[in-house]
């Protein structure tokens, strides 16, 4: 009975090594980072609110005013995505050789009824990074590749371990040779573009049945800013054609860069996130970059909900919330009084202390 690695090396043409096979997350390299722009610049004189704000806002009231009048809480829907990557092989083509590395992939939603979580969708997949060499034939991408999983998918071994692959993602190899390209970096890295495209999926299937709206935000756990993605499914690709399936939808982040964000006059100015009182919020910025984003703007503002004497650098305790800027929000700003009630509710959120050690604060 062929094994998995044997079926691809006799479908692609290729050599396999059978090299040793490990976690890249027990061994910590290589490290990627898609959950921000590195390059991100956020200039506070750039309102993204309907007031301008001069100084950061105490929500304190306004959450004990929630919670005393007994109103349901505005987040109901609460996502996440992450994925473990694995290299299990080298192969070679035309005296290449290229890392084949798969993926596991989760990305879940629970529901919130009556103080109650619930599982509203979860997706579990398995999927397969080879390089795009293996398609030497100069087939399209999308056809070989499909014919390929669904070649693996029938085989008596994934069939006897009762597996199955997703899709087959080929990765560029163009850059292969040049200093700054590590090909493990490159393959892990379409394995994260599948993660974020069942992201998406995911939240449009909620628009779709109607699951969310002005009374049942959807909380994302990380950033809402997705790069333009080159593959995937056409319609998923930049945030610009499914932002509308956002207006619901916020982002809220633990680990953020404090060094992004500059005052009126252009100089850093992270000491103002690290200086929040807690229980206030910042003034929300407006931030666009059509380059890694497309045209989409953002309301961006932080939140403090850990008091700074009780914790261990000034960023522990705050977290980064995002909003997509939608239709006359774009001229006028996002709604302040929106901006209060969602970061109340975000702040009705908090747990009193963290479960275990957390040290992906931003620091």
């Amino acid at each position: 009975m062929p094994k998995i690695m044997e079926i691809i090396e006799k479908e692609t043409k290729g050599k396999s090594y059978h090299t040793y096979k490990y976690s890249y997350d027990s061994i910590g390299v290589p490290q990627i980072d898609y959950d921000d722009d590195p390059n991100k610049i956020m200039k506070w004189k750039d309102s993204g609110e309907t007031e301008v704000l001069k100084k950061p806002r105490d929500l304190k009231p306004l959450a004990d005013q929630l919670h005393q009048i007994g109103a349901e809480p505005l987040l109901k829907y609460f996502l996440d995505g992450s994925r473990h990557v694995f290299k299990v092989d080298d192969i070679a083509y035309n005296k290449q050789v290229f890392p084949v590395v798969a993926g596991q992939i989760g990305v879940g939603c629970c529901r919130r009824d009556d103080k109650r979580m619930h599982k509203e969708r979860f997706y579990r997949e398995l999927v397969l990074a080879l390089p795009d060499k293996a398609n030497a034939d100069g087939w399209d991408d999308t056809a070989f590749f499909a014919s390929k999983v669904k070649k693996l998918n029938e085989s008596e071994e994934l069939q006897r371990l009762g597996l199955h692959f997703s899709a087959i993602l080929p990765y560029s190899t163009a850059k292969t040779g040049t200093p700054d390209t590590k090909l493990d970096s490159v393959a892990i890295g379409v394995i994260q573009d599948y993660m974020v495209e069942a992201e998406k999926r995911m939240v449009a299937e909620l628009v779709k049945d109607k699951r969310l709206g002005q009374d049942s935000y959807l909380l994302k756990d990380g950033s809402l800013e997705y790069k333009v993605m080159k593959t995937g499914r056409e319609d998923l690709r930049t945030l610009q054609k499914i932002k509308h399936n956002y207006s619901w939808v916020i982002g809220v982040s633990k680990s953020f860069n404090p060094e992004s964000c500059l005052d009126h006059t252009g100089k850093p100015n992270s000491n103002y996130i690290a200086d929040l009182p807690v229980f206030h919020r910042t003034p929300v910025a407006r931030y666009e970059n059509r380059e890694f984003l497309g045209d989409v703007q953002f309301g961006v503002w932080y939140i403090r909900l850990r008091d700074k004497k009780r914790t261990q650098t000034p960023f522990d305790g705050v977290v980064k919330v995002e909003k997509i800027m939608m239709d006359e929000e774009i001229e006028n700003g996002i709604d302040t009084d929106v901006i209060d009630l969602i970061s109340a509710n975000i702040i009705n959120e908090r747990n009193p202390t963290c479960y275990g050690t957390d040290r992906r604060w931003a620091n």
